[in-house]
């Protein structure tokens, strides 16, 4: 039992160090650069408004909560866990929602977000994930990771359809960059997955579209200012 429990430790202490030289250059410096990445006023500002109808005004809440679900699920898996890299990750997912807030405020629609309390949800759907997700994670440190991979495959699937319902350029240039975020992170995610062993099957993305963003490099760069932009 306690040799079991020194590898545990020795494993965990290995995947510190891997997420932390990857964050140099990966997820945890790219939370930072989002700073200025994410500050897209000059670039929405020349773009006029559009028109909006009932399923773009729903998309943009969903992204909204949905980006605070995956914020949400990181910080109580860092915690849970110990591990900086969900912590990391987690303030990249802070810029997401504050993303989606600017755009909220800039066509003056009510913030779905009440509270900024994590694992708190105005939406019943958001926090019934929250507390299943949570859950998933709580089982080992791998079911975590893939926890993560589930977050991130489920963004994807969501703003690539809400990318199609809409023309309006702002919304989709918003939307291309939280894609950009979480294809990032679905590779760090898969690629710790599989360094300890384990398989993750995409439950909202095909296996060949997963496949392809997984096994693909980390994208770089500055804003995503094309609005029709194909990866």
């Amino acid at each position: 039992m306690k040799r079991i429990f020194i590898i545990s430790l020795l494993l965990i202490a290995a995947t510190t160090a891997v997420f932390a030289q990857q964050n140099r250059g990966g997820a945890g410096s790219s939370a930072r650069g989002y700073v200025s990445e994410w500050d897209m006023a000059a670039t929405l500002a020349n773009i006029p408004l559009g028109e909006l109808d009932q399923a773009e005004i729903d998309g943009m809440l969903l992204m909204r909560e949905e980006e605070k679900l995956a914020r949400d699920v990181y910080l109580t898996l860092a915690e849970m866990w110990s591990i900086r890299s969900f912590e990391n990750i987690a303030r990249s997912e802070e810029t997401h929602m504050d993303a989606m807030k600017s755009l909220l405020d800039r066509y003056d629609i009510d913030d779905p977000v009440k509270s900024d309390e994590v694992g708190s949800f105005t939406s019943p759907l958001m926090q019934e994930l929250y507390d299943e997700l949570v859950g998933a994670g709580d089982v080992s440190y791998i079911e975590a990771l893939k926890v993560g991979a589930k977050i991130e495959e489920l963004d994807i699937a969501d703003l690539l359809g809400l990318i199609d319902a809409t023309d309006n350029d702002d919304i989709r240039i918003v939307y291309q960059n939280l894609l950009k975020g979480s294809r990032n992170h679905l590779r760090s995610f898969d690629m710790q997955i599989q360094k300890f062993g384990g398989s993750y099957t995409p439950e909202h993305l095909s296996p060949e579209e997963y496949d392809r963003i997984a096994s693909s490099d980390r994208e770089t760069g500055s804003l995503v200012s094309d609005p029709n932009y194909v990866f």
